[in-house]
């Protein structure tokens, strides 16, 4: 047998084994205390050098700052004539005096940006392609990198400042998008369009992020938070790469919130480039009020509140349980019959130190009353120390609810390097 085919048949055999193996792909997830905001690394060019990446789970498509000594074997930009660019949707050329890669051409194609923060800008950048790598996993432990090739990007002209986000060379789009994160990993390795977020709250202890397989995803002390979920519907709003669900109502402890000028089905956007959950002006005010009388009727007092939160109490007052400070419940109602994310007060409440005040403080905030902004906006705090799956391609999001009355926390996957794993 010739070297040449023993090689092939080896290649063969570990492909194999790899993909008899195959439970998802991740990475690890980092809060960053400063901005209330999550990065995550992923492994870029040829060979693989890790680069640091905000976490957007809106952006159409990801952004890396080039700018920099970027070298590799497999870089490489999309002519504009190509059958790929055209595949890309709606672009142009000559964008070599905007957002540009290293050797940009004017005859490039070019990707619209789109970020999803509160603020929405639209930016052109040229489309180009690099190898990408990711740690693959059997649930439990993150094992050898995974290659994405010809990882579809863009380059920021400069450095990447967008959030400020300290030590972050660019953006990790995960829109529902083809060209988000999660979507060309699962089409590399012909996976399902699916993608499970949990978020640490504490920026000493990373959460985790898998791409690919609904599970199992094992927590410490091995329970799988993948039979936890409840799910519902995606809502599809036009011209928008970002996640929506259908909240039919909101309740705090267990009671309806009146809400008189909304009827029906209220858009909730997902975001993790919101801190804290921000709500249409009437929908706070009602509620604020309302959690301030149930809160009453268990003995607590509110406080002169501390911006920019709208509702505050005494840190001595507040009892604590092992699923966060003693206050009412708050339910978000999803479309699904009896389907509702409750939330306690882990990620309600914010423990606020400020000029000798110690407080707990809702987490809601009072978005005003802008009538292009979604409704509800699911803000990163709600999210931390729950399990969210984004089936894109069932266009559904299941939720965990807290974790920790589970037991476990979003910090305790075990990222201790499984060297076997294939």
């Amino acid at each position: 047998m010739s070297l040449k085919i023993a090689s092939f048949f080896f290649i063969l055999v570990i492909s194999s084994l790899f993909r008899a193996s195959f439970q998802a792909f991740l990475v690890p997830i980092t809060k960053d205390s400063a901005t209330q905001k999550y990065t995550l690394p992923v492994y870029l060019r040829t060979p693989p050098r890790p680069v640091n990446l905000l976490l957007d789970l809106g952006a159409t498509f990801t952004l890396i700052d080039c700018s920099r000594n970027y070298a590799s074997s497999t870089y490489h930009s999309i002519p504009c004539g190509s059958s790929l660019c055209s595949s890309l949707g709606p672009h142009s050329c000559s964008v070599c005096s905007g957002l540009a890669g290293p050797g940009c051409s004017n005859n490039s194609c070019a990707l619209r940006f789109t970020n999803s923060g509160a603020r929405k800008s639209t930016v052109m950048g040229e489309a180009l392609m690099d190898s990408m790598s990711l740690p693959v996993t059997n649930g439990r432990n993150p094992g050898p990198l995974g290659t994405i090739h010809d990882f579809i990007f863009s380059c920021t002209k400069g450095p990447f400042r967008r959030a400020h986000v300290k030590g972050a060379s660019g953006s990790a789009g995960f829109g529902r998008s083809k060209l988000s994160v999660p979507a060309q990993v699962s089409k590399s390795f012909h996976e399902k369009l699916l993608f499970a977020l949990c978020l640490s709250g504490s920026p000493a202890a990373p959460g985790v992020g898998f791409f690919g397989s609904p599970g199992p995803y094992y927590f410490y002390p091995e329970i799988d938070l993948s039979n936890r979920l409840t799910y519902t519907p995606l809502l599809s709003p036009q011209l928008s790469d970002e996640y929506f669900v259908g909240l039919t109502s909101i309740k705090v402890n267990g009671k309806v919130v009146r809400l008189t000028q909304h009827k029906g089905v209220l858009p909730a956007k997902i975001s993790t480039m919101t801190p804290y959950t921000t709500l249409r002006s009437e929908i706070f005010k009602a509620l604020a009020e309302a959690f301030v009388k149930e809160s009453a009727a268990a003995n607590l007092k509110s406080i002169e509140p501390v911006k920019p939160f709208g509702v505050c109490y005494d840190a001595d007052d507040v009892a604590d349980t092992p699923a966060g400070p003693a206050v009412p419940t708050v339910d978000l109602v999803m479309q699904n019959e009896g389907a509702a994310w409750r939330i306690f007060g882990s990620n309600s409440m914010v423990r606020i130190f400020k000029g000798g005040v110690d407080a707990w403080c809702l987490g809601f905030l009072d978005g005003g009353n802008h009538p292009k902004s979604p409704p509800v906006v699911i803000g990163g705090h709600q999210m931390e120390d729950n399990l969210l799956l984004f089936d894109v391609g069932s266009k559904r999001v299941g939720f965990s609810g807290s974790v920790l009355v589970h037991g476990t926390m979003c910090a305790n996957f075990n990222f201790t390097k499984e060297e076997t794993l294939l």
